[in-house]
C-alpha cells in the first residue's frame, strides 16, 4: 500500500514566483493524502526547468521516498491528487500514473480532449504534462538531463515520458481531474532565458 509518507512532492521553482511556489506548497499540505516529503529547487543560475527539477529530485532520492509527485511552481494540486494518483498506481501495478487537469481559466486546454478519456498505450506514446507521479527509482534512473538530440526529444518532458515508457509501466487514469494548470501567470516553458 503506498501511503502518503512514500510521496515526496518536486517543485522547480524561479526566484520571481515567490507567491506562485507558496500556492503551489499550500495545496501540497492541503492533500487528503498528505506528502512525507516536498522538496523545493530554485534555480538561481537560470539553468532552466529540467536542471532544477534534476536537483529536486536528488533531494527526493537521499530522503528515499519510493514515489515522487511532480509539480510545477504556477499549478496547484486539487485535495484528492496524490490519493487518486496513489490508489491508481496500487490498482494498475504501474511506475508511472497520471491524471489530467483543469486550466485556469478554463477552456485554454492545448490538449485534444480525447486526451482525458484515453487510457495509456506504450506502443503510441503520447504527450502529457510533467505534473504526474512516477516511481523515484525509475525517474531517476531517466532523469531530466536527456539532451534534445533528435525531434522526439524536443524537449524534456517530452523524452522523459519516452524513456519512462520505455523501461516501465505507465497509466492514465482516465476521467479524472485532480490539478489546476495555470495558464494565467507568466510561462517561462521551463526556459531560463524567459524570467
Amino acid at each position: 500500500m503506498i501511503t502518503g509518507s512514500d510521496i515526496a512532492v518536486v517543485i522547480p521553482t524561479i526566484p520571481p514566483r515567490t507567491g506562485l511556489l507558496q500556492r503551489a506548497i499550500a495545496s501540497v499540505q492541503a492533500q487528503i493524502l498528505p506528502a512525507g516529503a516536498i522538496s523545493v529547487a530554485v534555480d538561481t543560475e537560470r539553468r532552466g526547468a529540467a536542471g532544477t527539477r534534476a536537483d529536486a529530485l536528488q533531494a527526493v532520492v537521499a530522503a528515499r521516498r519510493p514515489w515522487v509527485a511532480f509539480l510545477d511552481d504556477d499549478d496547484e494540486f486539487l485535495p484528492t491528487h496524490l490519493q487518486e494518483l496513489a490508489a491508481h498506481a496500487e490498482e494498475t501495478e504501474a511506475d508511472f500514473v497520471f491524471s489530467w487537469f483543469d486550466t485556469v481559466p478554463l477552456g485554454c486546454d492545448p490538449f485534444p480532449p480525447v486526451f482525458l478519456t484515453e487510457p495509456w498505450h506504450p506502443e503510441t506514446p503520447r504527450h502529457t504534462t510533467i505534473t504526474v507521479m512516477v516511481r523515484t527509482e525509475l525517474a531517476q534512473q531517466v532523469s531530466f538531463d536527456l539532451r534534445a538530440s533528435t525531434p522526439e526529444f524536443a524537449n524534456e518532458d517530452w523524452a522523459f515520458i519516452l524513456e519512462c515508457n520505455r523501461l516501465g509501466k505507465i497509466s492514465h487514469l482516465c476521467n479524472r481531474k485532480t490539478w489546476l494548470w495555470h495558464h494565467d501567470s507568466h510561462n517561462t516553458s521551463g526556459l531560463p532565458t524567459r524570467w
